[in-house]
Formats: structure tokens, C-alpha cells, sequence
């Protein structure tokens, strides 16, 4: 079990590497859009993945995994998790794998989104009011009632939008590298066997194992919080384990292995500053784990995941990261 989720996590990191998803110019690039590789891939894994998940579910090979659309959370959530992505120029998967390949401030990000999953741990009791109303899990499967000829109609029509709006980005962006694409069904393909009842029953997600590991080296886990994420946890662990693991092994088989604080475009638009870099990426760290908690998700376990599954509180959530994102992107990296 444990070897299976390493492999899933290294092929999780090797689709990422493939098409430079986990590198901070490409996400920092997105918040300013001057780089669309992240929601073109995004967009064509819900796109390839909603009709792969569902025609499982379908024929009852696979399970829902919908999260309760709290509409608080979601959205305020989305907001802090999308700020935290700009700054700090990763996800919570694509730390680990960056950290592989040499990243410095992927280190320290890790850092500051274990103090977020910390703090938000201790905090939660007193705030839960600000997650709610709990709207429930609604998805295109419970607002029409069956997988009936509607159901795959409305589902094909939005898997034509979604993966022609990644086009359409890409015509944009003027563009010829096709990795996008190719990463997209990747990881579409991906979260199609992670979600088969017979192999791990479970989406992809990489956010709950900042909040699970710095509550057992605290010890603060005598809480309903803690009992909540152990599962899914501790099998984050080896998934991003094996994420972290393809980022050495393959950086270094490509020869490109580099011990990294500054980057490209946080040198153009932030100095050469070592130490102002590692503040930034840990104040981006934390808020990026903190926002994605208080979500209940992160890009790859809610976005993706539950964009695949055509849940409203995902497609939401993802609405308002990019908000978050560009917004952000927009007044951070000024020259």
C-alpha cells in the first residue's frame, strides 16, 4: 500500500515536472498573465477527468467524493488560498516536488504551511462560523437525480467547454508547446484510477498533510480536527513523498538539480534579496495552507478533484482562487 501511493506520487510529480506546473515562474506567471500553463491544464484534466470519473461512477466502479459546499469557507478560503499561491508561487503538491529539485523557498514555504495548518487547527473551534452555511454536496449528479441521458448530455457540454476554454487560452498566450495538453489528461487519467473502488477509492489533495503533520510534532491531537484528517493525512505523506522523490530523481536525471532561493521572476519584479524571499514564502506558505483548510481542499483535491466531479462548491472555490491569484499577482509584482 504504501509503495503504490509512492509510485502515484512520484507519476503525480513527473506529470507536473513534464510541463513545469510545480515551478514558481510558471505559477508567479499565472497571477500575472504572462504564463496561462496552469488553468489551461487545469482546465483540460476537469474537462478529460469529469467524463472519465463519472462514467466510472456510472457504472459503479468508482464512488463520489464531494465536499460540502460551505459557503464561507469556500469562497473566503478561495480568496486567502489564491493570495497565498501568488506569493509564495506554489501549490501544497508542488512544494514537495520543487523542494526536490533544489528549491529553497519550497522548503520554507513548507514551513510556513505547517505553521498555517497549525494555527488553523488551534483556531477553528472559535472561527467555524465564518466556513458556514453549509449549502450541502451539490453536483450535477444530485441536481439531476440519476445518470440519465441529461446527465451526460449537460456533463459532455461542459468537458466541450472546458478543454475548448484551454484552447482558447492557448491561442491567447500564442503558444506552440502543447505539455499543457498532454499534462492536463495526465492527470485527468491519474485521479481516474485513484478514484476506482478497487485501487485507492479517494481523490488526489495535498493540503490536509500540512495541518496532520504539524499537529502529531506539537502533539496537538486531542482535538476532533486532528481525528478528522488522520486518514487522508497520513496517506498524503507518501503521496507527496513520492511527489518530493520524482522532483530529485528526475531533476537530477535531466541534469538540472540546483539549490534555488531566487528565481526568475521574483528577481525581475521583487530583487535579488535572499531574506526578503524567505519571509514572502513563508507568509506565502502559511496563508496558502491556511485558506486551503479553511476551503476543506486545495488545487489538486479541490479544484481538480472536485471539478472532475462537477461539484459546485470545487468549481466555486476554484472561481474565487483565481480571484484571489490575479488580484493578488496584479498589485504584488510590481517592478
Amino acid at each position: 500500500m504504501i509503495i503504490t501511493t509512492l509510485i502515484l506520487g512520484f507519476l503525480f510529480g513527473a506529470i507536473l515536472q513534464y510541463s513545469r506546473l510545480n515551478r514558481f515562474n510558471t505559477i508567479s506567471g499565472m497571477a500575472m498573465l504572462t504564463d496561462y500553463t496552469v488553468a489551461k491544464a487545469i482546465a483540460v484534466a476537469i474537462g478529460v477527468g469529469m467524463v472519465l470519473i463519472n462514467t466510472e461512477i456510472a457504472f459503479s466502479l468508482a464512488t463520489y467524493h464531494i465536499k460540502p459546499f460551505m459557503l464561507g469557507g469556500v469562497m473566503i478560503g478561495g480568496l486567502i488560498f489564491g493570495a497565498g499561491m501568488a506569493i509564495l508561487g506554489y501549490c501544497p503538491g508542488t512544494m514537495a516536488i520543487s523542494l526536490g529539485e533544489g528549491s529553497v523557498d519550497a522548503l520554507v514555504g513548507i514551513i510556513g504551511g505547517l505553521s498555517g495548518g497549525l494555527v488553523y487547527t488551534i483556531v477553528l473551534p472559535n472561527m467555524a462560523f465564518l466556513r458556514g452555511p453549509d449549502l450541502g454536496k451539490i453536483s450535477l449528479y444530485s441536481l439531476t437525480g440519476s445518470h440519465g441521458v441529461i446527465f451526460f448530455v449537460i456533463l459532455i457540454v461542459l468537458s466541450v467547454v472546458f478543454i475548448a476554454a484551454a484552447f482558447w487560452l492557448n491561442k491567447i498566450e500564442k503558444s506552440k508547446k502543447m505539455n499543457w495538453l498532454y499534462a492536463g489528461i495526465g492527470l485527468a487519467l491519474l485521479n481516474a484510477y485513484l478514484f476506482l473502488t478497487v485501487t485507492e477509492n479517494r481523490g488526489m489533495g495535498a493540503s490536509t498533510f500540512y495541518p496532520y503533520i504539524a499537529d502529531l510534532i506539537t502533539q496537538t491531537t486531542d482535538n476532533d480536527y486532528f481525528t478528522k484528517i488522520t486518514k487522508s493525512g497520513n496517506w498524503q505523506i507518501y503521496f507527496l513523498g513520492g511527489a518530493m522523490l520524482s522532483g530529485l530523481v528526475l531533476s537530477l536525471i535531466r541534469g538540472d538539480f540546483k539549490l534555488i532561493t531566487i528565481h526568475e521572476n521574483w528577481r525581475k519584479y521583487k530583487g535579488e534579496s535572499i531574506g526578503g524571499r524567505v519571509i514572502w514564502a513563508f507568509i506565502g506558505g502559511f496563508i496558502l495552507i491556511f485558506g486551503a483548510r479553511l476551503a476543506g481542499g486545495c488545487t489538486s483535491g479541490h479544484v481538480i478533484s472536485g471539478g472532475m466531479q462537477v461539484s459546485l462548491a470545487s468549481l466555486v472555490f476554484a472561481a474565487f482562487v483565481f480571484a484571489g491569484l490575479l488580484i493578488t499577482g496584479r498589485f504584488f509584482y510590481k517592478k
